[in-house]
């Protein structure tokens, strides 16, 4: 019961042939840096007669490398492999599926005395015990390893399954892994993970169109981008989730900036490309993603794009912002959880955010998120990003089975608000008023962020609304020239017309203290129940009627998320709150925090 190197597979690779799940030795690993890019892993390996040092891990199989289970003198039974030519015709064996049969501690030394393989040349392939043959294997599921596979150099009768062809039959299907720019002939078979929108520009060279899309298959992913005439040519064809045959793409350097995929490559469609629709696309995987525990995230840089997972803890409504460019844009933030028992929060934009169902409590994964260190740590989606909600992966089960079990169960602890503590410690940033002077929160060079539960004691209604500028992208205050016209300063003009805006100043209390508070514009509507245009004219006809408006906000429970800082102004210091948001209180999930809350302090 032993197992024995594949003699003649070596050969085989070198020539082009097909080998059925060889057992070959690892001799040497040389890693290649990929730049911006993931790392790459260059195998001499050996059938014990030659040895060939053109075989390329992918980059799934990385880990292996990295965690030394590969190592020279082990022994590898390569499950799954495709060998690609390049232009000077040499041959790169691309390792898609391999596993290690005996480790080199088993091992010890190099099988037989293997030479590099020199086309035509010819070697005994006489099996020698002593030197070819492993020590025994332990059998798995009763099975002896080698009882399938003797020394055998009858390739034609156990080669592989041959990859799929195109639809014309005309070139074979190369893994996406494979692909470099020194390729002249290429197919994919892929499945589209991402598609962008068309985009238009015009500048002194003219006008342009381009959409952009990431697409998979087993063994990578890569960007691909159209312009102009191909844009008319594909963008109907493509739809998201559909698999492709793509050939004859610009393959080019990739531009780290606008792509966050693990390829040294991106493509470009040019007139010679054709896109072919596959129907049988059962192995093509729906995406490839390289998740990121939500409690490694304090650990990596600031505007790094990762892949994350997580069960939707909470919600948040749907709010609108208004951009620096003065665009208005939807906007959701979610708790997600994962397995680390961590809470991070995540941002969803526009469409995304606007149509997300957060009921029921689902999986969301995002591939592509960028990672802020606002308040802590935070995840913002991107427009190039992938929202999937309840995906069918295994990731995805594992993480629903856990949090169905026992994961419901915890509160989590936030690594979004957990920097932003100054220093609070407990499971989430909670804080009581108290807090902010006895933990001197914002007094240090950033700004600190808290959570608490608070009660509205009084609104202070003088000089809550302004008159300002009625274009979109400027909310400066306007001066009343007193003849029908409204000048702003900033933007050099004069108006028949104004928009009303609303900064409120309130004084919140919980059980501990009281604190004045700044809000917004959205805060502040949200408090009132009426939006600024209202209100100002309700002020203007109605002075009763607007001092009821404020009467019926009193003594009103928020959770407000706080922003705090110390500010210096006429030599005086003193601590400015500002909302940031604010929402109902959620009774159930204030009870089971407060419940917690009394455990945690019970037991100490």
């Amino acid at each position: 019961m032993s197992v024995r190197l594949t003699e003649g597979a070596i050969e085989a690779f070198s020539t082009g042939s097909d080998v059925a799940s060889p057992f070959l030795q690892v001799v040497n690993i040389r890693r290649i840096d990929g730049g911006s890019g993931p790392a790459r892993f260059r195998l001499m390996m050996s059938d014990g007669l030659y040895t060939m040092s053109s075989f390329m891990l992918s980059t799934q199989l990385n880990p292996m490398a990295e965690q030394n289970l590969l190592a020279p003198n082990c022994i590898c039974l390569v499950k799954k492999n495709v060998t690609n030519t390049l232009k000077d015709g040499r041959r790169v064996v691309i390792i898609l599926d391999m596993e290690v049969v005996k480790s080199a501690e088993e091992v010890g030394e190099k099988i037989g005395e293997p030479t590099p393989y020199v086309e035509g040349q010819t070697k005994s392939s006489a099996p020698s015990a002593s030197s070819h043959t492993a020590q025994p294997l332990k059998p798995q599921n009763g099975h002896d390893a080698s009882s399938n596979r003797g020394p055998s150099r009858d390739f034609g009768k156990k080669a592989m399954p041959a990859l799929p062809s195109t639809p014309g039959g005309s070139s074979k299907v190369v893994p996406i892994a494979s692909l470099n720019p020194y390729q002249s002939k290429w197919t994919i078979r892929a499945r589209v993970t991402n598609k962008s929108s068309i985009r238009t520009w015009s500048n002194s060279r003219g006008d342009g169109k381009l959409f952009s899309m990431e697409i998979v298959d087993e063994t990578g992913e890569i960007r691909v981008t159209a312009f102009t005439q191909e844009v008319d040519k594909f963008f109907t064809l493509i739809e998201v989730g559909k698999v492709y045959y793509i050939s004859k793409g610009s393959l080019k350097i990739a531009n780290k900036q606008y792509s966050s995929l693990k390829n040294d490559y991106e493509m470009t469609l040019n007139g010679e490309t054709t896109i072919i629709p596959c129907e049988d696309s059962q192995d093509v995987p729906m995406v490839q993603c390289d998740f990121v525990s939500i409690a490694d995230l304090e650990s990596r840089d600031k505007d790094a794009i990762i892949d994350v997972i997580g069960v939707c803890k909470s919600v948040d409504e749907v709010s609108r912002i208004t951009t620096k460019n003065n665009r208005e844009v939807s906007k959701r933030t979610i708790n997600l959880m994962d397995m680390s028992g961590k809470v991070v929060t995540v941002t969803l934009w526009g469409e995304e955010a606007e149509k997300f169902d957060g009921s029921g409590q689902p999986i969301l994964a995002i591939k592509g998120a960028r990672l802020s260190d606002f308040g802590g740590r935070s995840l913002s989606a991107l427009f190039s990003s992938t929202v999937m909600i309840n995906p069918d992966i295994p990731e995805a089960y594992k993480l629903r089975g856990w949090y169905d079990k026992e994961g419901h169960a915890l509160d989590g602890q936030s690594v979004t608000e957990l920097k932003a503590g100054g220093g609070g410690g407990g499971n989430t940033n909670w804080k009581t008023l108290t807090d902010i002077k006895t933990e001197h929160l914002g007094h240090g060079e950033k700004a600190d962020y808290l959570s608490c539960v608070a009660t509205i004691v009084y609104l202070r209604k003088e000089n809550c609304l302004y008159q300002a500028c009625p274009t979109q992208d400027c909310n400066k205050k306007v001066v009343d020239q007193h003849n029908g016209m409204f000048r702003c300063e900033k933007c050099d003009r004069e108006f028949p017309n104004f928009k009303y805006r609303l900064i409120l100043s309130v004084n919140i209390a919980d059980c501990g203290d009281n604190q004045w508070v700044t809000c917004f514009q959205e805060s502040a509507e949200a408090i009132l129940g009426h939006d600024a245009d209202y209100l100002g004219k309700l002020k203007e006809s109605s002075e009763a009627a607007f001092d009821e408006v404020f009467q019926q906000a009193n003594f009103s429970t928020y959770n407000f998320r706080i922003r705090v800082k110390l500010e210096t102004y006429n030599d005086e210091s003193r601590i400015k709150a500002t909302v940031m948001d604010l929402h109902p209180v959620d009774h159930k999930e204030y009870s089971r925090r407060l419940i917690a809350n009394i455990r945690k302090l019970a037991a100490q």
